[in-house]
């Protein structure tokens, strides 16, 4: 058979499995890092600044401060969760077209779905571990994926 013909009848199985309803495009790993690092510049770190220049005195009151870190990470998980309950996608997801649904309906998550992935998030990423997990899954899912029932898929 001649490779013109074989590539042809590959790249015709390859749309038939796109169209099938059971196939999923799981976001990548990549993609998810380099999402995770845009939303961190654009809201983590305008809600720091506005912590640190507005609402206190400068940088040595936001460091000496013990409330004002834990009141940025509250507010950053208040508008991530938004986000998600809202929209399934974060600014930085929707710009590297990855979207995070629940694991079951493949529809938006619920707030309590959203808080409960960015509490686990901060976990996971405190033991590293459950950031390793997503290389050892098919379905890349970390472990505060897992701990929501959520999954983040390719738009």
């Amino acid at each position: 058979m001649r490779f013109r013909k074989l590539k042809k009848r590959l790249n015709a199985n390859k749309e038939k499995v796109r169209d099938s309803r059971d196939m999923v495009a799981y976001a990548a790993i990549v993609d998810r890092i380099k999402a995770f690092v845009t939303d961190m510049f654009m809201i983590y770190v305008p809600i720091l600044y506005l912590l640190a220049y507005v609402i206190m005195d400068g940088k040595e009151d936001f460091q000496s401060s013990l409330w004002a870190p834990l009141a940025g990470v509250l507010a950053y998980g208040l508008i991530y969760s938004f986000f998600l309950y809202k929209f399934g996608q974060t600014p930085g997801k929707k710009a590297y077209e990855i979207k995070v649904v629940d694991a079951k309906t493949r529809k938006n998550v619920t707030f309590a779905q959203a808080m409960l992935r960015f509490a686990s998030f901060l976990f996971s990423a405190t033991i590293l571990l459950g950031l390793i997990v997503p290389f050892y899954r098919k379905d890349k899912r970390s472990l505060h994926d897992l701990i929501a029932n959520t999954v983040v898929l390719a738009c």
